[in-house]
């Protein structure tokens, strides 16, 4: 099992992008937990820094602790029920961007490969062949976006939320996701100085008002 060294990162320690009396989006930095692990040295991460500052700060959902991108947080009960709603019923928007190792030939298609824990080795997650049961369904859309020297620019639209589904969806299509340090290889892990996967936008129904929001953060992996 792979050690996790957890050194978050001191700036920006907080990026907020939007709040109001209901939520607060912010702009995830690569490295940062979204929510406290087990151990003592992982309490700090982006609820306890949001909690700092506002106290009744819940979490609605996650990002990888390497992604880095756009989340909403919940400010009461009410939001946050609205919110996670939103998020199971697959009424909210996320759209994130990747680069890939190699070139992707298809301009644009559809992963449609169920997803389970590795049993043997845990806390991986793989993909299951067609009709083996055990695993959940996980659906992924994506685009190429650009094509590069030894790599790709992509965008993924997530249908579903499963852990680590963008992670082990490109790897299953044989491009995994640059300086991914669970599924790459010693070339993929080499290619980048950090995983290249970025929550780019989310939207969302505001759970007051009933208006549609839009959130933005441009990803970092220009050339």
């Amino acid at each position: 099992m792979q050690i996790f060294d957890y050194q978050p990162p001191a700036v920006p320690w907080l990026d907020i992008r939007y709040k109001d009396r209901d939520l607060i989006i912010i702009n995830k930095p690569s490295g940062l937990l979204s929510n406290p692990g087990r151990a003592a040295h992982t309490f700090d991460c982006a609820l306890t820094r949001l909690q700092t500052l506002y106290p009744e700060t819940i979490l609605v959902h996650r990002l990888d602790c390497a992604t880095s991108g756009i989340m909403v947080f919940a400010r009461n009960k009410k939001a946050e029920s609205h919110l996670k709603t939103q998020f199971q019923d697959r009424q909210s928007k996320k759209v994130y961007i990747a680069e890939v190792m190699g070139d992707m030939t298809q301009e644009q298609g559809v992963i449609d490969f169920a997803i389970a824990p590795d049993s043997e080795h845990p806390p991986y997650q793989k993909t299951l062949p067609a009709g083996e049961t055990g695993g959940k369904s996980a659906l992924t859309h994506y685009r190429v976006l650009e094509r590069r020297e030894n790599s790709t620019l992509v965008e993924l639209s997530p249908e579903t939320g499963r852990t680590h589904q963008l992670r082990v969806h490109m790897l299953a299509l044989g491009h995994a996701i640059l300086g991914d340090e669970f599924y790459g290889d010693a070339e993929v892990i080499k290619a980048a100085p950090r995983l290249c996967l970025h929550a780019q936008s989310l939207s969302l129904t505001h759970p007051y008002s009933g208006k549609s929001l839009f959130f933005c953060s441009k990803h970092p992996f220009s050339e």
